[in-house]
């Protein structure tokens, strides 16, 4: 069982051209979105969080349900549902606007226990930024570790989400101890300001970063650098590839009983090239579509 532990909300995606464009409401939420792909693609998936008991939250608890995720561990709240407005750009790259204040989501609260038979638990996005759940959510991150479970974070910046930068750059940094595994987007790597030797140097055992359409590339504690190119699509849009590449790393490190730091650190050069092309080929799938609708196993084939 991996945890995937996190916000889930509404994002309201433009149907056309101009500020004023009808806007489509579609579930989602980057811990939601690798909840759902990590499903799909055949792990078994419990997701952790706060969801209102307005209509919204109600969809994306059924989505959840169809997806066939566990969602035993999420809390319920008559708060309503977080929205997060997205702006396209003419590759349909997306940019947020956030409403969330009174949501349900921030008041997340930490679990006195995991699922049973948690092997990993998968962080990031705005449930790390947004109190007083985000310090429930580090709680939790902290625990995890200390419990010898696998570790994955995405931080997937927010930049108008956080008050103040450095405050953050600092907590992110005290996270690092407590990560198996680090995935960034480039944007995220240039506005946090480090690089992979120091990231890995505190704690992770791997960081992955990734670079739109020219795929990703892994960095590992033994100064190895494996890059992979990006599988050619026509782009839709690219609204939850990077939640798809979460779930794909973390559906093939578990396929390849590699949810541990130790096995984590000892995969091979042939090991990561296959996993981070699965990836690409997940995250492709992901942005020929609109919306956050990552592949199912059977469309990537065996892993």
């Amino acid at each position: 069982m991996i945890v995937v532990a996190g916000e889930a909300l509404i994002d309201l995606v433009p149907q056309g051209a101009g500020a004023l464009a009808a806007l489509r409401p579609a579930l989602g939420g980057g811990p939601y979105n690798t909840a759902v792909a990590l499903s799909r693609l055949g792990t078994a998936t419990a997701f952790c969080s706060r969801t209102s008991y307005d209509a919204f939250g109600e969809a994306l608890l059924d989505r959840l349900r169809e997806s066939g995720v566990d969602v035993s561990a999420v809390q319920r709240g008559p708060e309503p549902t977080t929205l997060a407005v997205a702006t396209l750009d003419a590759q349909g790259s997306a940019a947020y606007s956030f409403y969330v204040d009174g949501t349900a989501d921030r008041l997340f609260a930490a679990p006195s226990a995991l699922p049973p038979k948690t092997r990993a638990v998968s962080f990031g996005t705005c449930s790390l930024v947004l109190e007083p759940g985000a310090s429930a959510y580090e709680e939790l991150l902290r625990t995890a570790a200390a419990q010898g479970l696998f570790t994955a974070l995405d931080p997937n910046i927010r930049p108008g989400l956080i008050p103040d930068a450095e405050a953050y750059r600092a907590r992110f940094k005290s996270w690092l101890p407590s990560v198996t595994l680090l995935k960034l987007s480039e944007e995220d790597a240039r506005w946090l300001g480090g690089t992979p030797h120091e990231w890995l140097s505190a704690g992770p055992s791997a960081v992955v970063i990734t670079q739109g359409g020219d795929g990703l590339t892994a960095f590992t504690r033994d100064g190895a650098v494996h890059p992979v190119p990006g599988e050619k699509v026509d782009v839709v849009d690219t609204i939850g590839a990077g939640d798809t590449v979460n779930a794909a790393l973390l559906h093939g490190l578990a396929v390849r009983d590699a949810l541990s730091p130790t096995a984590l650190a000892s995969l091979d050069a042939d090991g990561w090239r296959q996993l981070l092309r699965y990836a690409a080929r997940a995250a492709a799938i992901t942005c020929s579509r609109a919306g956050a609708e990552p592949p199912y196993g059977y469309e990537l084939g065996v892993f």
